[in-house]
């Protein structure tokens, strides 16, 4: 959606997405105006209690069906397994999704890699798609005015066009950009607290073909999967820039992360939305 100042702010039910790269505070934003009465939609979460939920739980349980007394149980219904996914803690999805390695270190072969890898883009799509429907129930059921779409960092990954359109439609979409001086702090924060990645195939592809070459080695198998997550996850980063910056563009407004990183309370941040959208028509 497009606006002036004036008609963002007689705008009655606020639906904003936030957009940007994995560690850039999209969830922090979220949970704060969470605290100001809006709904808080994560997408994330979405994705691991609804569309990866069975493939999550499928995983747990041939793992637990390797241990003969679990095996035991489960075969005779005596117990039950489900996940524990949270907003701030997406630890079920990270461990369905894997690292790409050896899989003496933890690693999954590219095969399994790739098939885990498109249901999670899927996933992320059909969550998308529901945004609508959770406006609704936010202001029907709920009693919300207002909704943040706090969407994954890989939105940009998809080349789903009608995705961006469903959101532009039903959402401002706003793109919380990184500054110069502060990429390299958000990579080493998101190489020390990794989030669920989407890789494009094309990307990952190249990325695998030149991570074996610079290590001199010959298989995927022989990769050190910490490593090579830690290695790519620059080249990832730097990749999405023009990206997010390509749906921004027609179909939203830019603020900075620094920006972002003062909004202190739901005043603040509709200071920040009429700013973005003031300097937008200039």
């Amino acid at each position: 959606m497009k606006f002036t100042v004036d008609e963002f702010r007689a705008w009655g039910n606020k639906c904003v997405t936030l957009l940007g790269m994995s560690g850039v505070g999209k969830t922090c934003l979220s949970t704060l105006l969470r605290r100001q009465d809006w709904f808080h939609y994560s997408g994330d979460y979405r994705i691991g209690t609804r569309y990866l939920d069975e493939p999550i739980l499928d995983l747990i349980k041939s793992q637990a069906m390797q241990v003969p007394f679990l095996r035991d149980l489960l075969r005779r219904d005596w117990i039950f397994v489900r996940n524990n996914i949270k907003v701030d803690d997406l630890g079920p999805v990270l461990s369905f999704i894997g690292k790409l390695g050896n899989p003496e270190r933890g690693g999954l072969p590219l095969g399994e890699f790739n098939r885990r890898q498109a249901l999670y883009r899927d996933a992320e799509i059909r969550a998308m798609q529901d945004l609508p429907e959770f406006v609704r129930k936010a202001q029907e059921i709920y009693g919300y005015r207002h909704l943040v779409n706090d969407v994954g960092g890989s939105l940009c990954e998809l080349d789903e066009p009608a995705v961006i359109d469903l959101l532009a439609r039903h959402s401002l979409i706003l793109y919380i950009r990184v500054p110069d001086q502060d990429k390299t702090m958000l990579i080493e924060r998101a190489q020390a607290d990794p989030k669920p990645l989407y890789y494009r195939p094309e990307f990952l592809k190249t990325a695998v073909k030149d991570y074996l070459a610079l290590h001199r080695l010959e298989f995927v198998a022989q990769i050190d999967p910490d490593d090579f997550t830690r290695w790519v996850f620059p080249r990832l980063f730097h990749t999405r820039v023009p990206r997010y910056e390509a749906i921004a563009g027609p179909h939203g407004y830019q603020v900075s992360a620094t920006e972002a990183m003062q909004v202190r309370d739901e005043q603040d941040f509709l200071g920040l939305l009429e700013q973005a959208i003031a300097s937008k028509g200039a």
